[in-house]
């Protein structure tokens, strides 16, 4: 198995592809946000020629008003690596979600069953105070969660804040004790971007994506969705909700859209340079020296694997 992990566009969709369609491998989304159905224009999910090319896996398997969390990513990406490996392909996990990589390659946690007393009074708490105001809380008591969780994923900071109370244990300390199971990977590689460049390629892609979001949740808000449903926590989805209701103006929507997204790549480096043993690429590096490296390394790979 290969992990390709990397910030918000760094690359790794195209890479992933380039590199499924040379050795052979099935592409598994490690994307907390590609997994929602109906949810396309600020998912940045594989284009239909991209999938033609390369078989993909965890996209479009949820409906944006149902939770999900890493628990049910890893359990369905699993059996997934399993069919992948038992028709002789190569599982290619790819994506940024570093919560769902480590309860992938780690393992899980257990941890205690959602309490909906407790849920609906943090829910009704961030209401009244504000999504920060909770995240400020989690990140006072467990920074290391709050690193890797962003305040707009209300679910996320609920559930951490939820495992505090039930357990007296921050979360980032269940996801380091006591896990069970885990997949070896053959070879892990971290894509890595110069914040400067990091922020040219979110602003360009905001940019690109933002007139078909505005499009998007006018067309499913309200005739199929409030717009508090879980899918729509995804980076972007809450301004363009706020937008499409006369809220705020297209301008500050988007302007919002690449701040929050410039701080999320941001949070990303840092996780993924602390949280995952990697081989790095460089991925400002043009597309055939990024494929060429990522084929020298896998060869390595392959060669200690067999001796």
């Amino acid at each position: 198995m290969i992990v390709l992990a990397g910030p918000t566009a760094s690359g790794k969709t195209d890479l992933s592809v380039a590199l499924a369609e040379i050795i052979g491998a099935e592409i598994v989304s490690a994307d907390s946000r590609q997994v929602y159905r109906r949810l396309d224009a600020g998912t940045a999910k594989p284009s239909a020629s991209l999938r033609a090319r390369a078989r993909h896996w965890m996209i479009d398997c949820a409906d944006p008003s149902e939770a999900f969390d890493a628990a049910r990513w890893a359990k369905e990406a699993s059996a997934a690596t399993r069919d992948i490996r038992a028709r002789g392909k190569i599982p290619l996990v790819c994506g940024g979600t570093g919560l769902y990589l480590r309860a992938l390659l780690d393992g899980l946690s257990p941890l205690p069953p959602r309490d909906e007393t407790l849920r609906a009074r943090l829910t009704a708490e961030a209401d009244s105070l504000g999504r920060n105001t909770l995240h400020a809380r989690l990140a006072a008591a467990d920074p290391e969660a709050a690193a890797g969780i962003a305040p707009a994923n209300l679910q996320r900071v609920l559930r951490a804040l939820e495992v505090l109370e039930l357990t007296g244990k921050p979360i980032s300390t269940s996801w380091r004790e006591g896990r069970n199971g885990g997949i070896r990977a053959s070879l892990t590689l971290r894509l890595e971007l110069p914040p400067p460049l990091s922020r040219e390629r979110i602003e360009a892609r905001a940019r690109e994506m933002w007139p078909n979001m505005l499009a998007e949740v006018r067309a499913l808000v309200p005739s199929a969705y409030r717009g508090d449903e879980p899918g729509f926590t995804s980076l972007g989805y809450r301004e363009a909700l706020a937008c499409a209701r006369g809220e705020t103006t297209s301008a500050d929507g988007l302007a919002e859209l690449i701040r929050a997204t410039a701080a999320y790549a941001k949070r990303q480096r840092t996780w993924f340079k602390h949280q995952l043993d990697a081989e790095t690429l460089d991925a400002a590096a043009g597309a055939p020296t990024l494929l060429r490296r990522a084929l020298e390394l896998w060869e390595e790979a392959r060669e200690n694997n067999a001796a």
